[in-house]
């Protein structure tokens, strides 16, 4: 293994390994009620996103053809959970605010599993897809 990809590789392993020790943290000092909150959602949310982020930065250091976030799609996820963390100042109702935070939950799904995929299929170029 080259000693390049040796380093991305710890740096990679100490980031995800500090992402899940702040959603544990998270997780043990949040009571069970506050689970049902579209705020603790939108929270666990962000963290699994960030961590997503993180490894996409230390990824792309040393690659000549990066994987790019569609920024757009980001920054609508971004408005939806801001949008469902104000929901008592913008006074939405209950069900306003568990939508917003689902969609915004869900547009940081789509945007981690589209970053992925292009891991994913750059790690593999050469290979040919699977029949069946």
């Amino acid at each position: 293994m080259s000693e390049a990809l040796h380093k991305t590789r710890r740096w990679t392993v100490l980031a995800s390994g500090l992402l899940c020790g702040v959603l544990a943290l998270v997780v043990l000092f949040t009571n069970r009620r506050a689970f049902f909150s579209p705020t603790a959602v939108v929270v666990v949310a962000a963290i699994g996103f960030a961590a997503v982020l993180l490894q996409l930065r230390l990824r792309n250091r040393a690659e000549a053809n990066p994987v790019h976030t569609p920024v757009w799609l980001n920054v609508f996820g971004i408005l939806l959970a801001l949008a469902a963390l104000l929901a008592d100042v913008l006074h939405f109702n209950e069900e306003l605010t568990q939508t917003v935070a689902l969609g915004a939950v869900g547009i940081f799904g789509v945007s981690g599993a589209l970053i992925l995929h292009g891991f994913r299929k750059r790690r593999n170029p050469t290979q040919p897809p699977p029949q069946g």
